[in-house]
């Protein structure tokens, strides 16, 4: 078993270096179509980036959460847009919170399939007449629908015309899992940034969901064994988006880098290399793109060790995740943003790769995942302040 994740994992970055020149390339091409192009997200399929943490029972490689934050933060760096596609597209991990038996017939024989992911009860389930739930429900921001087997959608469960109450006193807050031929797909998604990511809206009415094509993961542990099944659904979703930003920010230092000492700015032989501000500036971005991946990979370390002994992380690491991740974030928005300005004139174009960065990360930066509430939820946590700790 040992030898066989080994093998994954360098399979797994292997297959995000391969296909980072082909993102780099085509990175206007998919801006245009809005979506990544068909045939390179059926390449990323066949390469297996759609099932990094996929349980291996399903046919997945269930990584180990650093090579899952290494290989997005690759593909990230290649294009922003690809990144987060293959993040999302990585909902496939949710399929854990399924009965083994089910999610296996629910995948069927190829496990290079993807799914879509959208967290927000924004969708009803109303029990039918034979036991099944009758689903309704429109949702935003359905990152790769264009090329998804499933989509993932947030309902409520209904008791009449209000919200059915779990034991624990909360609303029955479930995901269900509906096939992608079932759904509508809007074409709305014309946004600043994350352009080819096709995060279109869906909808269904009244559609037929077995009660066991359904999940409540934010309050049920999975349903598979091992170490990666003892993180909490948020920690693994922080964990899977926590590369993006990294990846980002990664591009825009290395473009920048490049672009200042071929660049002149008001003289015909100081290049903007040569300015001090901007050696200054530079270095300031740097340091706190790497601090904060450090904070990143040590975090994750930290709580992968727990799991790896049997255990799941407590409210503190988990929190400690929170922090890292939305920091990892906030230095890369920070370096984005000043190396913009550095860059001057030339970064305003739409196929700049400095633009093109800094839009994919402010767009990236609006995610729940990334929020300021999340901040909150750790500051709540040190003062002691009571809120539902299943969002940390």
């Amino acid at each position: 078993m040992v030898d066989g994740l080994q093998s994954d994992r360098r399979a797994a970055i292997q297959a995000a270096c391969q296909i980072a020149p082909e993102f780099v390339e085509r990175a206007r091409e998919g801006d245009s179509l809005r979506t990544m192009p068909p045939d390179l997200a059926s390449k990323a399929k066949r390469m297996g980036l759609f099932r990094l943490c996929l349980p291996r029972s399903l046919g997945g490689m269930e990584l180990d959460p650093t090579t899952a934050i290494e290989v997005i933060e690759i593909v990230s760096r290649a294009d922003g847009s690809a990144g987060w596609t293959v993040l999302i597209g990585n909902s496939t991990a949710f399929f854990a919170w399924l009965d083994p038996a089910v999610a296996k017939e629910m995948i069927g024989g190829d496990p290079d399939f993807c799914s879509t992911g959208v967290f927000a009860p924004m969708g009803q389930a109303s029990a039918g007449d034979s036991g099944e739930f009758m689903v309704s429900g429109r949702w935003p921001f359905n990152s790769g629908c264009p090329h998804s087997e499933w989509c993932q959608v947030g309902v409520f469960v209904m008791d009449g015309d209000r919200p059915r109450l779990r034991d624990e006193g909360v609303p029955d807050w479930r995901f269900a899992f509906l096939d992608r031929k079932s759904v509508v797909v809007e074409d709305t998604w014309d946004a600043l940034g994350l352009r080819a990511t096709g995060s279109h809206h869906i909808q269904v009415a009244n559609q037929c969901v077995p009660v066991e094509h359904t999940a409540a993961p934010l309050f049920e542990a999975a349903r598979h064994d091992g170490p990666l099944w003892r993180l909490p659904l948020f920690s693994l979703a922080t964990i899977l988006m926590a590369g993006f930003p990294l990846g980002v920010a990664r591009r825009a230092l290395d473009e920048f880098t490049e672009l200042a000492k071929s660049k002149f700015r008001g003289s015909p032989t100081d290049t903007v290399a040569s300015d001090g501000f901007a050696q200054a500036q530079l270095a300031r971005a740097e340091a706190g793109v790497q601090a904060a991946r450090s904070f990143v990979f040590d975090v994750v370390g930290e709580i992968w060790d727990v799991c790896r002994i049997g255990d799941a992380p407590d409210i503190d690491q988990r929190a400690r995740l929170v922090l890292a991740a939305n920091q990892a974030m906030r230095a890369g928005v920070e370096a984005v943003e000043c190396l913009f300005r550095l860059a001057g004139a030339s970064a305003v174009f739409s196929d700049d790769p400095l633009q093109r960065c800094f839009r994919d990360l402010h767009a990236g930066n609006q995610h729940i995942i990334f929020s300021t509430n999340r901040d909150k939820a750790f500051s709540k946590l040190r003062f002691g302040i009571d809120q539902p700790t299943y969002l940390i």
